[in-house]
């Protein structure tokens, strides 16, 4: 009886140490377990976000980042840097540090600088073109300043504006058209227009 005893209570702590040594084991491999599954979940986050973002356009981009103050590399190494105030489906419009307007043509844009990697699904681009928003310049009769793919720049004011061009008659930015105060009538192709800047403070409303 005595032995028995002895026996049994010579098996108890061997018995619970084992106890703990598999529960130590199973709580390892729950940890593995665990962390197997979080790299399977990022790994399976990072493929959906890099299927995502191979869909992303542009022009989303842009949407994303209305009210942000970008700097933009144009074609001709020019370098604006201004609050995107607006968009379309070809144009951008911003406002500088001194409050001026300038409507940049999207296919002049070599590099922005500041853009959100955030996408907005509320924030859309009007769905109209460059010339649309140039017809809308001639109407509202506003001295502008345009510059051109090639460098050029040219003051004045848009008198017509058909599918792929406009007509500029040149004249002083501080003078009103008038027909005395006129230069020179020149026809540009929308294609060569690199920015459209309003000579004064008016502001620019999309029709």
């Amino acid at each position: 009886m005595d032995k028995t005893r002895d026996s049994s209570e010579g098996e108890g702590p061997t018995a619970y140490s084992r106890g703990m040594r598999w529960e130590a084991l199973f709580d390892d491999l729950e940890g593995q377990w665990l962390a197997e599954e979080r790299r399977e979940r990022d790994a399976d986050v990072a493929d959906r976000t890099r299927a995502e973002r191979v869909r992303v356009l542009l022009v989303e981009r842009l949407a994303g980042s209305l009210g942000c103050q970008l700097t933009f590399t144009l074609t001709g190494a020019e370098t604006i840097v201004g609050t995107l105030d607006d968009l379309g489906a070809d144009w951008l419009l911003l406002t500088d540090d001194v409050g001026h307007e300038i409507i940049v043509a999207t296919g002049s844009v070599i590099a922005i600088t500041g853009l959100s990697r955030s996408i907005d699904p509320a924030a859309t681009a009007r769905r109209f073109t460059m010339g649309y928003a140039l017809r809308a310049l001639a109407r509202d009769r506003a001295t502008v300043i345009l510059t051109d793919t090639a460098g050029g720049r040219v003051a004045g004011t848009i008198d017509a504006v058909g599918k792929d061009w406009c007509d500029i008659s040149e004249h002083p930015v501080d003078e009103a058209r008038r027909p005395g105060q006129v230069r020179a009538r020149r026809t540009v192709p929308t294609a060569a227009i690199v920015t459209v800047r309003k000579a004064g403070r008016s502001r620019f409303v999309p029709a």
